[in-house]
This record gives C-alpha cells, structure tokens and sequence, in this order.
C-alpha cells in the first residue's frame, strides 16, 4: 500500500510539472486521482482484437502482474490522441528483466472505422486492437473526458497502479517502466542541467499543396556550460516524423532538428513538438503552422 501511495503521488507531481496536460486546477487533478486510485477497471464480456480491422484474435492470452489499458474517444483528431508510431516504440521498451509480456490493450472508439484502419495501416501498426464502435468500454467505466487519464497501467487484479499517457508525457513513460520492471522510483532523475536557445520555436510552412511533404529545421544551440543531451522529441502527431543526431552537444554549440511533416488531407494545421533533453526549460515546445491545400 504504501508503494502505490508512492506511485500515486508521483503520478500527480509528474502530471502537474512536467506534461502539457489540458486540466490546469490542482483541485481537479487531486480528485481525478482519488476517484480512480485502485479502482477496478472492467472490460466487456466479449472482447475481439483486430490487426488492421481484419485477423480477429482473443488478446491478452494470459494474466500478468502488470498490464496498459489505453482508450482513445471519437473526439477530435484520432492520429494525434493515438499516435501509433510512438506506441510502437513504447512497447519495444516495456519488456521487464524476466521477459514477461506486459500486455497493452487498446480500446478505441472512431468516428470513421475505415479511417481508423486506414491510420494503422499507414503507421505499420500491427498491435492488436478493439475497434469499439459502440464505445461499450468507455460505459462500463465511463473514464475522464481528459486525454491525459484515459491511459492506466493496471495490476494483476486489472486495479489502478498508476495513471496518465506515456506518449503524451515523458515522465509518466519512464514511471510506467520504473514500476514494471521494479526499479526504485525517485521524483527525477539527477541531471547535470544546461541551458537551450532555439531561435525560432514556430515555424510557419505558408500555404502548399497537401500532397506534397514538407521539411524545414529548428535549431537549438546549447547557451549552457554543460553538454547538452536530447532524451527524447514527442510529435502531437503521426504526419510529422523528426531528425536529429543523438550525440551530445558541447557548450556553443547546436543542434538541428530535421521535421517532415506529410499532411494526412486538406488542412489548416498547428502541430507541437516537445523535446526532452537535459536542459532547464525542458521540456521545449516548438510549433509548426500551415495551410495544406
């Protein structure tokens, strides 16, 4: 009891501090939390995964100690809730020292199925899926209308652990791997900090043909006295893939962040990048802005 007291109370701090989350009263945040803290999670009598809408397979075949439910709402743009591209690195990273599957279930609720399908095909995301047209998960348990606790890492009992989106929050992420693989959990890694200035954190793309990929580059210089290392760069969306070297930046100088950004269709569009590096503004929010005609 006293872990998962540990566990929750991280969850709230890495919520607060360190993810662009949409819920900005701490009052709100405390109740959500409360209100799902060890709270059972129910799934429907009959649940069917797909893999691109198609090989129907029963999904996860056994029980484990831990378990990701993701559910992802009709509302808005599905691509960015759901990015599949990143999950698909994410569950490559999940695996614990014993090698035990850690079953990530993902119930999702389109407006469009054949777009959906569409989405995960483009995306080479073969995970399987519960494309839930009547949205009967969300009734059983009628979960948050917010993104960032629509995502649960689950016991063996399908009780909450821990709660929010490890794509959307790189905090959350590296938790999600912390509990799982039974690693000690501290409030933040101790990093060397450095400092980072990026010369122009929007970039606009004018108006252009949709059909046609995009590139353009933000540069970030390193204005500290310590190396500068990127952990990570989290796109709101799948239509745009980044580029960047993984060595460390000295003190002066920089670092460029190649983005190709392929619309999906017609669009008035207005992306977010956020990098996560050691430096103290992270994580940096850069943004992308067009009209995709």
């Amino acid at each position: 009891m006293k872990r998962l007291l540990v566990t929750i109370s991280f969850i709230i701090t890495a919520i607060l501090f360190f993810s662009c989350t949409y819920i900005k009263k701490e009052d709100e945040i405390t109740r959500l939390i409360s209100e799902w803290s060890r709270r059972e999670i129910l799934f429907p009598k009959e649940i069917y995964f797909t893999v691109y809408g198609k090989d129907t397979v029963k999904y996860p075949t056994r029980r484990s100690r831990y378990s990701i439910v993701s559910y992802v709402d009709s509302v808005g743009c599905t691509s960015c809730k759901l990015q599949p591209h990143m999950w698909k690195k994410y569950i490559s990273m999940l695996s614990p020292a014993n090698g035990e599957e850690i079953p990530v279930l993902f119930f999702l609720c389109p407006t469009n199925r054949d777009e959906l399908i569409n989405l995960l095909v483009s995306n080479y995301f073969d995970h399987p899926v519960c494309i839930d047209e009547n949205d009967t998960f969300n009734k059983l348990n009628k979960f948050p209308d917010k993104i960032d606790f629509q995502t649960f890492l689950l016991n063996e009992e399908n009780r909450v652990v821990a709660m929010g989106n490890p794509i959307h929050n790189h905090k959350v992420r590296d938790l999600y791997i912390d509990i799982i693989q039974g690693k000690q959990m501290t409030y933040e890694n101790e990093k060397i900090k450095t400092k980072v200035n990026v010369k122009n954190i929007n970039l606009f793309l004018g108006t252009f043909d949709w059909n046609q990929e995009q590139k353009v580059e933000f540069i970030l210089e390193n204005t500290g006295d310590k190396l500068l290392v990127i952990d990570n760069v989290v796109t709101s969306c799948g239509c745009v893939t980044i580029g960047y070297s993984g060595e460390p930046i000295r003190p002066k100088g920089s670092v460029s962040l190649l983005v190709t950004y392929k619309a999906e269709q017609p669009e008035h569009f207005d992306k977010t990048i956020q990098v996560y590096c050691n430096a103290e503004s992270s994580p940096i929010l850069l943004k992308l802005t067009g009209e995709a005609k």
